[in-house]
């Protein structure tokens, strides 16, 4: 495993990689051709088991991985917990080596932005709800680190987690409208046995705010149970809602942010009195709740066949 800081560093290693051999195919107009395939898993580190499948789908679908550990400042408001923010290298750098990943890059902040940033990529709509909405300016630094991520790497495929599903929404929106020549792949979430999302944050929970973060999960999956079951087709959005947030509401030391019930990926309201059947998208029931200083997401999609199936 490679590990690089500065970006002459990555492009040289990436380019290294491309010239040691092709060792995928690919059809083209009838024709099998070689094509040496670049897999990328960009994170801001203290990396869990989530991230680990991300890197694992990256091994499974590219000849080489490249791992971005960043905490990126431009994505953090004023308030928010950019300084607190878990970081541990050595113990990231052994996860990398177990997922086998071929280069890590491991940037400073002056590297990433030496100069300061005058040019910030902003995609309207899909970011002024949901976490757009309660963190202005947030998903401005993300697409821009992302686009510049991007423009040092040149993946083929780049890795995301579903966790946070608008997250996704905006990158393949940015993707589409800017002709990157990348196919970002969304990636499930993953929970721990008791139905938590995994999360650098949950580090931050004590004992008892982890265990009535619970509700947050167990919400959502009366949701699954309900889109599941056919006998429950009459429910509308406006009930879906509600059955989610009196479940958060039963743990004392949740603070609900937002719960919303949207189309994916664009992220398109739903009229409340809307039945759940009655939808012919994929839907995402999507929520943050703060519990003390720490503020959780988490959601489940519904794709249209689930749903649809049991009409």
């Amino acid at each position: 495993m490679i590990i690089v800081r500065e970006v002459a560093q990555l492009r040289q290693a990436i380019a290294e990689r491309r010239q040691l051999g092709t060792c995928g195919a690919k059809e083209v107009h009838g024709a099998t051709i070689q094509q040496h395939t670049v897999g990328f898993v960009p994170t801001m580190g203290y990396l869990h088991e989530g991230h680990a499948s991300l890197m694992q789908k990256a091994r499974e679908m590219a000849d080489t991985v490249v791992l971005s550990i960043f905490v990126n400042p431009i994505q953090f408001g004023p308030n928010e917990d950019l300084d607190s923010y878990p970081r541990d290298e050595a113990r990231d750098l052994e996860v990398a080596r177990r997922e086998g990943v071929d280069i890590v890059f491991l940037p400073t902040v002056a590297e990433m932005y030496p100069q300061p940033t005058r040019t910030k990529i902003h995609v309207s709509a899909l970011t002024e709800r949901l976490c757009g909405a309660s963190r202005p300016g947030h998903f401005d630094g993300v697409t821009t680190v992302v686009a510049k991520l991007f423009n040092m790497v040149n993946p083929d495929l780049a890795f995301f987690g579903m966790k946070d599903a608008q997250q996704v929404a905006v990158l393949q929106q940015m993707v589409t409208d800017l002709n990157m020549n990348v196919t970002i792949v969304p990636c499930p979430i993953v929970r721990e046995a008791d139905g938590l999302a995994l999360s650098s944050r949950n580090v931050y929970l004590s004992a008892e705010q982890r265990e009535q973060a619970l509700v947050l999960s167990r919400s959502l999956f009366k949701v699954r149970e309900v889109s599941e079951d056919g006998a429950r087709n009459t429910f509308t959005i406006h009930q879906i809602r509600q059955m989610v947030e009196s479940t958060i509401a039963s743990s004392p030391l949740a603070d609900i942010d937002y719960i919303e019930i949207l189309t994916f990926p664009g992220l398109e309201p739903l009229l409340p009195e809307q039945r759940l059947s009655d939808v012919k998208e994929d839907i995402i029931v999507a929520l943050a709740v703060k519990f003390g200083n720490t503020r959780l997401i988490d959601n489940i999609r519904l794709q249209k066949a689930e749903v649809l199936s049991h009409v």
